[in-house]
């Protein structure tokens, strides 16, 4: 099976190739989210901005830390989004 991106037709190799030379970036934030139904809450912004998956809350961590796992999120977006539904939210440093 051929994939098509842009118009070009490429072995699914080559799609392959093309996928895992994407840079996967691990964002971690200081959070106010301290519930399981903030998480809910945010959970379908979370899915639409990050994708399924590659995020996650540690609500037992004294930080309440959100992890993003990415080749494309901002950090500046990420905190825009949590800030626009009422939580604080800072980066931390890996």
């Amino acid at each position: 099976m051929a994939f098509t991106t842009s118009g070009h037709r490429g072995s699914c190799s080559s799609y392959v190739h093309h996928f895992f030379d994407l840079k996967m970036e691990v964002l971690v934030f200081k959070t106010s989210v301290e519930s399981p139904e903030s998480v809910k809450r945010l959970k379908p912004l979370l899915d639409s901005f990050a994708g399924k998956g590659r995020w996650n809350f540690a609500l037992d961590d004294c930080d309440k830390i959100l992890r993003i796992v990415s080749p494309t999120a901002s950090p500046k977006a990420a905190i825009q989004l949590l800030t626009n539904y009422g939580f604080s939210c800072a980066e931390l440093e890996n």
